[in-house]
Formats: C-alpha cells, sequence, structure tokens
C-alpha cells in the first residue's frame, strides 16, 4: 500500500521530501500465494508477477518476483520520422525476498533484499539505457504499547549501476536518416549506505518521537565520448562523495477534536572528493582534472499543523512547514545527453530550501460522500533547474544551477462518491499558479531573462476521474480518466507541450473465488500525448493505445 504525507519533511523524513513524502508498505505474510498475475498485450507486451510466504510458529519469510518485456513504441510520428528512430523498449525484472522474527518481548528483527534490472530503448538506433542494483536492509524494532517505550534501529545499503548511450541526429529539415554515436556512459557504479534509530513514546492523547538518522552515497560516471567516425576518442571520468545526517524530535496531540502536531530537525551536510577528468583514450594524456572543493553545511527545518473537527465527520486544518534538499551526485557531477540536448552538471550547487503554509477543509457525509480541499503557497528557494546556456536549431546546451526562487500558488482537492453498492465516482484536481524569479547571476550572459516564466514540465492544471462500476458480483468495470493542461518542455519556456485526455479502460470478471480475468485499454481514444519537444521542433510523444489481457490469482 501507499500512504502519503503532506508538507515538507521536517521529521523522520529528512532531506528531500520537499513537498511531501509516499509511505510504500509490502503485503504481510502470508501461508501460500498472496497474489499472482500474468497479462499479454498489444506491441508485444508480456508481463508476470508474484508474491507469497510461508508462516512458522514466530518466522515468517515472504517473497516477490515480476518481469514486463515489450516492444514499445516509436516516439517520432511521420513525417519526421526516419529511418534513426527506433521503439522504446523495455526488458525489466525484479525480485525481493523478506525475513522477519519475533525474538520475544514484542522485538522483531526482519532483513529484506532486492535485486532489479531495468533496460530500455531510447528511441534512436543504438540508444539504450540500463539500471540495475541490489537494495537491502534490517530492521530491529520494538512497537510502543502503553507505558512502554517503542523502538526502531535500522541500517541499510543501496549499490547501483547504471549505462546509457547516446546519438545525435540530423535537424529538421533534413531528415532523421542516421544516428551518430554521441556518447556511451557504460557504467555508473554507486553505492550509499546509512541507518536511523528512533524512540517512540505515548501518554493518553500525546505521542511522540525522537530519533535520527545517516546516508553516505558515492558514486562515479563513466564514459566516452568525442566520436571520431569510427570510435570514440576520449574517456571521461566524474564523482564524488555525499553525506547527510540529522536528529530530530516530533509529537502529536490528539483527542479525537483537536489534532496538533509540531516537529523540528537539524541536519548536517558535505559533499567530497568532488573530480572531473577527461583523458585521451589512446595515450592516456589527461586533457582536463578538476578536484572540486569539499562544502558542508547546517539546516535547521521544522513543521507544526492544526486540525479541529468539526460539523461531525468534517474537519479544517492548518498546517506551515520548511524543507530542504542537498543537490544529488548526479545534479553536482554527472553530465548527460538525450538525442541533441547536453545537460552540464554543476559541482557547485547549493541546496534548495522550501517554505510552504497550507489550509484544508475536508470530511464525510455518511458512508457515500468524502472530500478533501487545500489551498497552498509554496516558495523553492535557490531551485536547481536545467538553464540553457547555449542554444540552435540543431540542440541545446543546459547547465544544472540555483536559477532563483520558484514562487506557487494553488489549490487542489479530491473526492469520492459511492452511490450505492454497485457504483462509485472518484475525481481529484490541482491547480497551480507557479512562476520564476530569477538569480541573475546564474543566467548567462545574452539569454532571456526566466523572471515570470513558469518551471519546465510543469502543468498548470491537472484533472483526473473515475468511476468502478458492477453490474453484477463477478464482473467489475473500472474507467479513469486524466487531463493535463499545456506546459513548457524548457525553462525559457519556448518549447510548448500541448495538452493531453487519457482514457483507461478496464473490466475483470471472477472465474471462480480466486481467479479472475481481466481485459484493459489504457489511451483508449489514442491521444497524442507529447512527452517532450527538441530545439528544431520534433516532438516526442508517449504511449499510444494499449491493449492487455490477462489473470490474476488472490487468495
Amino acid at each position: 500500500g501507499a500512504d502519503v504525507v503532506r508538507g515538507a519533511g521536517a521529521g523522520p523524513y529528512g532531506s528531500g521530501a520537499l513537498t511531501g513524502t509516499i509511505l510504500l508498505t509490502e503485503r504481510d505474510t502470508t501461508n501460500g500465494i498472496a497474489i499472482a498475475d500474468a497479462s499479454y498485450g498489444s506491441l508485444g507486451t508480456v508481463r508476470a508477477g508474484a508474491s507469497g510466504g510461508i508462516q512458522d510458529g514466530d518466522f515468517d519469510l515472504f517473497a516477490s518476483a515480476a518481469g514486463e518485456r515489450s516492444n514499445g513504441w516509436i516516439p517520432i510520428r511521420p513525417p519526421r520520422r526516419g529511418p534513426a528512430d527506433n521503439h522504446l523498449w523495455l526488458d525489466s525484472g525484479e525480485a525481493s525476498v523478506r525475513a522477519q522474527q519475533q525474538l520475544g518481548g514484542g522485538v522483531t528483527l526482519s532483513a529484506r533484499a532486492e535485486y532489479y534490472d531495468d533496460a530500455r530503448g531510447g528511441g534512436i538506433q543504438g540508444v539504450e539505457s540500463e539500471a540495475k542494483g541490489w537494495i537491502g536492509s534490517v530492521t530491529l524494532a520494538r512497537p510502543n504499547e502503553g507505558d512502554h517505550l517503542g523502538w526502531r534501529v535500522q541500517g541499510w545499503f543501496i549499490s547501483s549501476d547504471f549505462a546509457n548511450s547516446s546519438a545525435a541526429v540530423p535537424a529538421y529539415p533534413l531528415p532523421r536518416s542516421t544516428a551518430t554515436p554521441a556518447n556511451d556512459q557504460y557504467a555508473t557504479p554507486a553505492l550509499g549506505i546509512g541507518g536511523n534509530a528512533a524512540l517512540i513514546g505515548s501518554r493518553g492523547h500525546f505521542r511522540w518521537e525522537a530519533g535520527g538518522d545517516i546516508r553516505v552515497n558515492s558514486g562515479e560516471s563513466r564514459e566516452h565520448y568525442f566520436y571520431n567516425g569510427t570510435d570514440f576518442t576520449n574517456a571521461r571520468r566524474s564523482g564524488g562523495k555525499e553525506t547527510i545526517g540529522g536528529v530530530y524530535g516530533e509529537g502529536a496531540y490528539d483527542d479525537g477534536i483537536w489534532l496538533a502536531t509540531l516537529g523540528a530537525r537539524l541536519d548536517y551536510w558535505s559533499t567530497a572528493q568532488g573530480h572531473l577528468e577527461q583523458t585521451n583514450r589512446a595515450t592516456g594524456a589527461v586533457l582536463l582534472r578538476d578536484d572540486f572543493d569539499s562544502r558542508n553545511g547546517t539546516v535547521p527545518t521544522a513543521r507544526a499543523g492544526l486540525r479541529r473537527a468539526v460539523f461531525g465527520d468534517q474537519y479544517l486544518r492548518v498546517a506551515a512547514y520548511e524543507g530542504f534538499r542537498v543537490p544529488t551526485l548526479n545534479e553536482l557531477y554527472r553530465p548527460f545527453r538525450v538525442g541533441n540536448n547536453t545537460t552540464n552538471a554543476n559541482a557547485g550547487l547549493k541546496p534548495e530550501r522550501l517554505y510552504g503554509a497550507e489550509i484544508g477543509w475536508g470530511g464525510a457525509l455518511g458512508s457515500a460522500v468524502t472530500w478533501n480541499l487545500t489551498g497552498f503557497w509554496n516558495k523553492l528557494h535557490d531551485a536547481i533547474a536545467n538553464v540553457t546556456t547555449a542554444s540552435s536549431p540543431v540542440g541545446v546546451t543546459f547547465q544544472r544551477r540555483n536559477a532563483g526562487d520558484i514562487d506557487a500558488l494553488g489549490l487542489e482537492g479530491d473526492a469520492a462518491w459511492r452511490l450505492n453498492e454497485a457504483f462509485s465516482l472518484r475525481a481529484a484536481f490541482s491547480l497551480t499558479d507557479a512562476r520564476v524569479k530569477e538569480n541573475p547571476a546564474a543566467i548567462p550572459a545574452g539569454m532571456p531573462s526566466l523572471t515570470g516564466n513558469r518551471p519546465a514540465q510543469a502543468p498548470p492544471v491537472t484533472i483526473t476521474g473515475g468511476a468502478t462500476w458492477r453490474p453484477f458480483d463477478k464482473l467489475k468495470l473500472d474507467a479513469d480518466l486524466h487531463w493535463e493542461s499545456a506546459r513548457f518542455e524548457d525553462d525559457q519556456n519556448t518549447m510548448r507541450l500541448g495538452s493531453a485526455f487519457v482514457l483507461d479502460l478496464k473490466a475483470s470478471y471472477l472465474l471462480t473465488e480466486n481467479l479472475s480475468a481481466f481485459v484493459g485499454v489504457d489511451n483508449a481514444t489514442n491521444a497524442n500525448i507529447a512527452t517532450a519537444q527538441a530545439a528544431d521542433g520534433t516532438i516526442s510523444y508517449g504511449e499510444p493505445r494499449m491493449w492487455q489481457v490477462g489473470l490474476t490469482y488472490e487468495p
């Protein structure tokens, strides 16, 4: 399942939780299969997955695995499509296992390991990527019960690698007939290790949590570049190390009518061992060597919220929060290329800071109607963006920079209406007026001002809706729609991506008590979903109409 925690993370969620946190939970362990599914669809798409476990006294084991393959679609449409264009194919798989032992006294020891491998086509001949790695964690915990303190201690690691190739194609109006290799990012080894610990307590209507966490990330990008017609002549290595650690405390008072929360956090961050080296592959001669200065800082953050039950099942709430995000190793050190566009890293990036406030009204009318309405204001200070540093009809060069501030004022809401046992409706919307106030020092000479522009890839309006109908017990029909307004591809707001309306349909039929068959159609209207635009005006499109049929087994 998934739970959404709104607002910047000043409590146990730490750096990076600028606008909210998604908490993911695995299924509880069961004896036997928990769920299994298999499907086949258009574009040669095949998927299968299953999860299940065993229980033996105080010990349980849970495992899951899934795999998917698809020939994908070609993102460039005629008449601009040419021989250089290729499919966005997919070949991915993952498997995980979790073991859990009850040690007595309410203490639980659990360990989890996961492996994943995700390979994708880039839509151009010879362009592909692959991400793979291991994730592991060990947790020792005891829940808070009555006057007895609860506690949690956890250690984790993520070991990953990423490979990515890119190519350049002729700019329009020339035909897209050839793809010239641009670079080969053949390895990006990275390692993240960390841990956290917390004490959890409660007394009467009051509950609290205090703890700390730390994570250390290191990684390096290794690539070949400068293609001479037969091979890449140069090599480049870039990378570094990042450490983030903090302590926090958070408390909540809840008497059923009033709910008040208050949290504070203090973090230390540092970047070190930053480097960039370019060499000639044939001679080994060093063409460029930069060793970036180490940097560090401390950041205090806090958040507070208040909710009041009114009119029975309704409530009013207000909240204010502050959060921060340290630039990632990718943003600091890893350049990359997509098609004819290049994005350079920036080892001098400062952490982003977010300040926000919101007010909301929500509740329920009996068991049939629920809703939530929220107005919000956010200011993102020192926002990290891909800033245009050079542009031509052939391609664009960006660099990650602290572009300035982004002020966002918005309104969002969701509602659900269960008309009867057989039919229900759901809807949600988001209206956001986000504008950039540039940092003049971040804008290259001769480039247009960014002040007043919208952030790239940020639609001001998003609307979703859906319906579920059970005409009889064994048949379930679902329809979901998603509409988002036009948005801009770039920081200068010159490349406009049109609005998109997407309709997804699905029908499932219960064959036996535990086995059901389903048929689904994604993007049923075959809408044009613009996802990117190149400097020459060539537009890439998302998935066309796709169908799938399959079986699901769930005890």
